[in-house]
């Protein structure tokens, strides 16, 4: 068994730590009080320690994702902004952005941020987001094998 403290493997005993009970060695044992009487039944794992990690819980962070950018967002920014008569710096100023980042944006240096782009969107009142298409699934000669890059190029004809 593995010693909770040091990680040295060896015969280790239940101990009180501070507080936690933990499975150390003889020489970390100096670190703790023993519990007398009480045999590890975890196999190694503290049965306390472990019911007390909490799991994280799983989030499919793509779910949500049925927008993306534009491939032109900087020349519909640029324009959007001309089109309000607003200058790089009022421009900045009204949605809380530096100038600097407003001109590597709309040089296309710099894609902007979800956030970002929502209120220039709402500031000039153009779109810089559309729908994701969905890609088809395509249906090969062998299923077996899976999908392979070639699936997915477009020949010429």
């Amino acid at each position: 068994m593995q010693c909770e403290l040091c990680g040295r493997e060896c015969e280790c005993r239940p101990a009180n730590v501070d507080g936690v009970k933990m499975m150390v060695c003889p020489g970390c044992m100096r670190y703790g009080v023993g519990l007398r009487g009480q045999r590890d039944t975890t196999g190694g794992a503290n049965k306390d320690i472990v019911s007390r990690i909490k799991k994280p819980k799983v989030k499919d962070v793509y779910k949500d994702m049925n927008k993306e950018l534009i491939s032109r967002y900087n020349t519909v920014i640029r324009n959007g902004r001309e089109k309000k008569g607003l200058s790089r710096e009022e421009l900045g100023f009204k949605i809380g952005e530096r100038t600097v980042t407003i001109a590597k944006i709309e040089n296309g240096d710099l894609k902007p941020s979800d956030k970002t782009a929502q209120k220039l969107e709402k500031e000039l009142d153009i779109s810089l987001f559309e729908e994701v298409k969905p890609i088809p699934k395509v249906q090969t000669g062998s299923q077996s094998r899976g999908l392979t890059l070639g699936d997915f190029i477009k020949k010429e004809e």
